[in-house]
């Protein structure tokens, strides 16, 4: 059996060290000294408030107002099951501007805040929905962006899972509870974001 004399050992070791430490900081993005994990699930290591702004482009909306649109036609169970079937099937794409205010801001083309991402009717007999999207922040305050993705079922408050993010959310986990805070019709709504983030890497 062969052994390894000290010498061989150590520069073994050393080799070994130098290889998890480039490692370790190439998953970090290579960013010198590193980033931090905080993790407490009793207490957010960051919170927000935020507002989404849905404008559904119908045909008969402005094309320059409207945020969304729907990428597929309700499906024929949505018919056969009920009427008018709650879309059943159907799917929307969206680019909406979010906000800290529940105000809409002037121009909708240039929040520094976007939601980019879809949503489809999941429900036979009921509205319910599943959401998928990106938050992206782009302003002086934050920079990066937040994943989140769940159901979205027809209750006053709902969460959402938050799966991670970049930039300022590097890696981040939590959840986001959902409240319909106005609609008008099919063709408007605003949704209260509340995000509450349980890990962070600072």
């Amino acid at each position: 059996m062969a052994t390894w004399s000290k010498p061989s050992l150590i520069a073994a070791v050393i080799f070994l060290l130098v290889s998890l430490l480039s490692s370790a900081s190439v998953a970090n993005g290579g960013r010198s000294g590193g980033r931090r994990l905080v993790r407490s699930y009793d207490e957010p290591c960051k919170e927000m408030r935020l507002y989404l702004h849905d404008i559904l482009y119908d045909y008969s909306n402005s094309t320059s107002n409207s945020t969304s649109a729907a990428a597929t036609k309700p499906t024929a169970l949505s018919a056969a099951v009920s009427n008018p079937g709650f879309f059943f099937g159907r799917m929307v794409v969206f680019n909406d501007p979010v906000t800290e205010g529940r105000a809409l801001p002037p121009s909708l083309e240039e929040t520094v805040v976007r939601a980019q991402g879809l949503y489809l009717y999941d429900g036979k007999v009921v509205f319910d929905a599943w959401f998928a999207f990106t938050v992206v922040f782009n302003s002086t305050a934050h920079h990066g962006t937040l994943n989140l993705m769940g159901a979205d079922p027809n209750t006053e408050m709902r969460d959402i899972s938050v799966v991670g993010g970049t930039g300022d959310f590097f890696m981040s986990r939590g959840v986001a509870t959902l409240r319909t805070d106005a609609f008008e019709g099919f063709t408007y709504f605003r949704l209260q974001m509340d995000i509450k983030l349980y890990e962070c890497y600072v």
